[in-house]
């Protein structure tokens, strides 16, 4: 399958009311109620603008009725969103790592809650390598945001982690992977210090799994960030640059 860059339109720098144009023109009716779903906390509304998610489900291809994961969802911000989107039809499963839900517990106690609202969410508490263990059904996508690096020093088996990805898949699935970008050369040595990684690691462990790397995305990036600074520094944080891969498991 050819490798495509997609060139989502920057809105890093854009207003809101940017926005909200380009969601009203552009945008598919479900992305759009996801977005404006009033139930979705004023701090993910604020995370908006340096995150585009309408831009990141417009590129994972998200359709009504798809079974999802968001792995490592923290609060679900994302979760959320697929919710909404994906309807009563569809179903995700939020899924937060064991460690995670030790160290963070107010995090993941509530992500359970917002679960427990929603008849098409299940809340996952799992060694991120057993996330899958108990879906029944193939899943349409899988989302990795801003976690992948954090397994670099986790102790997660990041083979046996993609090989359950791919496994849990439908032929033709999508895994979505979204980090902050380490200065190239460096691969996983940054991964718990700045909390960055090489994008071309992330390509190389997961084509590795089976799967075809089907686009990249630009719609995260940022040139002014330098890349050698903590992701955390007040400078750059929730504006890092960042790289955005849609990995397909091929149709068999």
């Amino acid at each position: 399958m050819k490798r495509v860059l997609v060139a989502v339109s920057a809105l890093f720098l854009a207003a809101p009311m940017a926005m909200a144009m380009r969601l009203q023109d552009d945008m598919p009716a479900m992305i759009e109620d996801a977005l404006a779903d009033e139930s979705r906390p004023e701090r993910d509304r604020q995370q908006d603008e340096g995150r585009h998610p309408a831009d990141v489900l417009l590129f994972a291809g998200l359709e009504h009725g798809w079974h999802v994961a968001d792995l490592t969802a923290g609060t679900g911000y994302y979760s959320r969103v697929l919710s909404t989107a994906v309807g009563a039809e569809g179903h995700v499963y939020a899924h937060n790592p064991s460690w995670v839900a030790e160290r963070f517990p107010e995090p993941n106690e509530a992500l359970a809650a917002l679960t427990a609202e929603r008849a098409n969410m299940t809340h996952v508490v799992t060694p991120t390598e057993e996330f899958a263990t108990d879906i029944e059904e193939p899943l349409d996508a899988v989302f990795m945001v801003l976690f992948y690096h954090d397994t670099l020093y986790d102790g997660t088996d990041r083979a046996a982690m993609n090989q359950a990805v791919y496994d849990a898949l439908r032929p033709g699935g999508v895994y979505i992977v979204i980090d902050h970008h380490a200065p190239e050369g460096t691969g996983a040595e940054m991964g718990d210090t700045l909390h960055r990684m090489e994008a071309s690691l992330v390509e190389e462990e997961v084509l590795a799994a089976g799967f075809v790397l089907d686009a990249e995305s630009d719609m995260l990036s940022n040139p002014e960030d330098p890349r050698d600074i903590s992701v955390f520094d007040p400078a750059i944080r929730r504006h890092t640059d960042r790289f955005v891969y849609r990995f397909r498991k091929p149709d068999m």
